[in-house]
């Protein structure tokens, strides 16, 4: 059966990603990976992108607004329906996706980890950024968090695991994405997780790069045009995808995963999957 693991990094422009991450990039030339334009939901903000990514439905249909409105979805998702065909999972995400997916709201000490056989999400570890502003960032370390997903599918064996990092996002919203600050933030980024990339690929797992949405010139997101809402979509694995012209929808990304792993997509995911 295939294995997966989702790497969510929170709010890069699709530029940035084809010309600062050389190490994704010589996958791409190599032919190990594949990759695509993703377009995102409208708004672009983060928590309704989040909701999208998992539902397959827009903010207009799972009424997540902006960061401000989190509550558990009452409709299927990545999550349940993947718990539901005897699957495990993982995640470690911000605490936004243990709210949606799991039960809100969260609680720091009860929810922060977890490991729970029914799910839907079977093993979750979370961060809250709690306090985050514009001088002092909150965002944990990606090599931590890398680290963390790693360990939990070397030791827990999850079938499907999704992992979230706000640190491009944030740096995104304090420099803005055309500056040194963020030339060398994404050149971190990309050095830290391909020796991971390659660990989860010799482990057996496909693997899937992207973001949620992108970011403009002066920090923001949420609203239209291809700097807000279009990131890449690199993908690792033996599956046929359309030709690397086409523009990716985002609400496609939840039916894809499923049909990855071999689950039935319920009826709420209209989208087609890309990825057979």
């Amino acid at each position: 059966m295939r294995k997966l693991l989702v790497i969510i990094l929170d709010g890069v422009p699709y530029r940035n990603w084809r010309r600062l991450f050389g190490n994704l990039e010589g996958w791409v030339q190599s032919g190990e990976a594949q990759v695509w334009k993703m377009r995102s939901v409208l708004p672009s903000t983060s928590a309704c992108c989040y909701a999208s990514i998992h539902t397959g439905v827009p903010p207009q249909v799972h009424h997540i607004w902006d960061n401000a409105d989190i509550r558990r979805l009452e409709m299927p998702d990545v999550f349940s329906e993947l718990t539901k065909a005897g699957r495990k999972t993982g995640a470690v995400t911000h605490s936004y996706w243990s709210e949606f997916f799991n039960r809100a709201p969260f609680d720091v000490v009860r929810d922060i980890e977890y490991d729970e056989p029914e799910g839907p999400i079977t093993h979750g570890r979370f961060h809250t950024m709690h306090g985050y502003g514009h001088d002092n960032q909150m965002t944990p370390a990606d090599y931590d968090l890398f680290g963390t997903l790693t360990r939990l599918a070397e030791v827990k064996g999850i079938d499907y695991g999704i992992l979230h990092t706000c640190t491009l996002d944030s740096m995104g919203h304090r420099f803005f994405h055309d500056c040194t600050e963020m030339d060398n933030a994404c050149g971190t980024m990309d050095g830290t997780l391909a020796p991971f990339v390659r660990r989860w690929r010799d482990a057996g797992y496909e693997v899937i790069v992207t973001a949620d949405h992108g970011q403009d010139d002066r920090g923001h997101h949420g609203g239209t045009g291809e700097s807000q809402q279009d990131f890449a979509f690199y993908y690792f694995g033996t599956a046929q995808g359309p030709s690397p012209d086409t523009l990716l929808d985002q609400l496609a990304l939840a039916p894809t995963i499923l049909n990855l792993m071999g689950v039935p997509i319920p009826a709420t995911m209209k989208a087609r999957p890309f990825l057979a």
